[in-house]
């Protein structure tokens, strides 16, 4: 018998027991949407996780900083074996971060790009306000690499003059010395414009501090620095991670405090151990991107064995990875206990037919039919069975993410969204169908074992 035969016998079976019909396609269709629905709910959490992770420094970050090597360590650098001895004293050697050590982070494998950072605290004044300032010195392919949506002006990359891109929350720390208020967080409005006002900025907080409680010391001198841009502000007034910060560009920000702390220690930089300052400006921290999520583990030990201290998201990432994958387990079972009532009703359906065509089986039988034809006849019907249901299931189950994720969006959670990618909506159908068959096949072999003069006989 050809497959188009069975295939229209099948569907005209179905079609002659459509209330039956009909009830067992509304199982597979609730087995269906509440298996999508529920897994699509453990990816849309998995992804805004991995977004807020991605807000938080990256994937593939490694931040690096100063530590101290004790140990020897063997490894690759560009393709050639290194060895590296640390330090035999008791209590190591200071790996501090310099030109070179960029330069030999930017040389390691699977490494992309190195971008230092130098932070700095000043104290920015204006009018009867002032607030601290965290400024963030980067060259300017790590300021592209920050991604900041501008709202004015441009970013810092010029390394000859001085010049601030402020974070669009920096305005909001302003307060007044005298009656600790924030203008900002008891009004809602800010007392400064940043892209407009002019800022004196003091960068010697300490003798600033000492003029302020001793009358006998000289205040510090004060500095106008050039607005570069202001960041955009979001819509939803939400947290943003370079809100608070100030950025510039690295070079001009260590010509600028080397020369205002000319012969005098940089505050936050090392000293000698006779508390005198270093010719070289050393940067608190870099940024180094690796090619791939798969290799951050491998570098992040790698620098750590070179005595820095290495650290990224990527045991966040794990056990985040780890608790989705409970989780949508969870969710995927809850489904799971519908589609397998569905599948009950599928083989109650196929056994109910089976009794009604015992006479219409033995009459195949009689006249030759093959015994698998029998068997791939009612198989059929209940991939039929599993693939209608699945693919009505399916409709609802975008129907309901929908109405879920307005849901989510009207009530403040838009961040947490119900994700069906295309493989979730295939493996869906393809599992129905499955489902289906597989419920089909004990009522269809014992279709096929019937005895043709007892299924003649039979009234």
């Amino acid at each position: 018998m050809r497959i188009l035969d069975l295939l229209r016998m099948s569907s005209g079976s179905l079609l002659k027991r459509k209330f039956r019909t009909i009830l067992t396609v509304l199982g597979v269709m609730i087995g269906t949407a509440s298996i999508v629905v529920m897994v699509s709910l453990g990816l849309g959490i998995n992804r805004a996780q991995m977004e807020q992770i991605e807000r938080y420094g990256g994937l593939t970050t490694i931040t690096v900083r100063e530590g101290r090597n004790d140990g020897y360590y063997g490894g690759t650098v560009n393709g050639a074996s290194v060895y590296i001895a640390g330090s035999s004293s008791s209590d190591g050697e200071v790996k501090r971060l310099d030109d070179e050590a960029i330069r030999m982070l930017q040389g390691l494998q699977h490494v992309k790009s190195v971008y230092p950072i130098l932070t700095f605290s000043a104290i920015a004044k204006f009018g009867a306000y002032e607030s601290d300032l965290s400024i963030q010195g980067m060259t300017p392919e790590g300021l592209e690499d920050q991604n900041i949506q501008i709202g004015e002006g441009h970013l810092p990359t010029d390394s000859s003059e001085l010049e601030f891109f402020y974070g669009n929350k920096v305005a909001a720390d302003f307060y007044n010395p005298k009656t600790y208020d924030y203008p900002y967080y008891s009004t809602g409005k800010y007392v400064v414009d940043l892209s407009k006002d002019t800022l004196f900025i003091i960068f010697d907080q300490s003798a600033y501090w000492s003029s302020q409680n001793d009358g006998t010391v000289q205040p510090p001198r004060k500095y106008i620095v050039p607005t570069a841009g202001v960041e955009k502000a979001n819509e939803e007034n939400e947290w943003s991670s370079n809100g608070y910060t100030v950025f510039c560009n690295l070079d001009a920000l260590k010509t600028t405090l080397q020369r205002i702390f000319r012969n005098k220690v940089i505050p936050g930089q090392p000293t000698t151990a006779g508390g005198k300052p270093y010719k070289e400006i050393y940067y608190n921290r870099a940024s180094v991107v690796v090619d791939d999520v798969e290799n951050v583990v491998e570098v992040q030990e790698f620098i750590n064995s070179l005595g820095y201290s290495a650290d990224s998201n990527i045991e966040w990432i794990q056990s985040t990875k780890e608790q989705m994958a409970n989780i949508q387990a969870l969710l995927g079972g809850i489904g799971a206990v519908s589609l397998l009532v569905a599948a009950i009703g599928i083989t109650n359906t196929m056994m109910m037919s089976i009794y009604e065509r015992t006479k219409e089986i033995g009459v195949m039988k009689v006249l030759g039919c093959d015994m698998r034809n029998i068997q791939e006849l009612f198989l059929i019907e209940a991939g039929y069975i599993g693939f209608i249901g699945g693919l009505v299931g399916l409709g609802l189950s975008y129907t309901i993410s929908a109405v879920i994720n307005r849901a989510l969006a009207a009530g403040g959670e838009a961040t947490v969204t119900s994700y069906i990618p295309p493989w979730l909506a295939i493996a869906a159908l393809i599992f129905a169908v499955i489902i289906g068959m597989v419920a089909g096949f004990f009522p269809s072999r014992r279709a096929m074992k019937l005895s043709p003069l007892a299924a003649i006989r039979n009234e």
